[in-house]
């Protein structure tokens, strides 16, 4: 299954499909199996960089629609 990444609104990245993840030193997440997670985008999380929920209590709000890119700009 390719991988399938959702901003919600007011809420998580949810990711689903075959992935791994790793923090800033390479070091991978071991996602014991999970095919589906959540990413914080609040800030609040106290699982970061996972989703706790935290956001529904902080009232986080960010709503998110869908639009296209502008072309990559050359490499000089």
């Amino acid at each position: 299954m390719p991988t399938k990444i959702t901003i919600n609104n007011n809420g998580n990245i949810r990711i689903e499909g075959d992935f791994e993840i790793y923090d800033a030193n390479g070091n991978k997440f071991d996602l014991a199996g999970r095919t589906t997670i959540s990413l914080c985008r609040c800030g609040h999380s106290n699982k970061k960089p996972f989703c706790d929920g935290s956001h529904k209590i902080v009232g986080f709000q960010s709503e998110v629609t869908a639009y296209k890119l502008d072309p990559p700009k050359p490499k000089v």
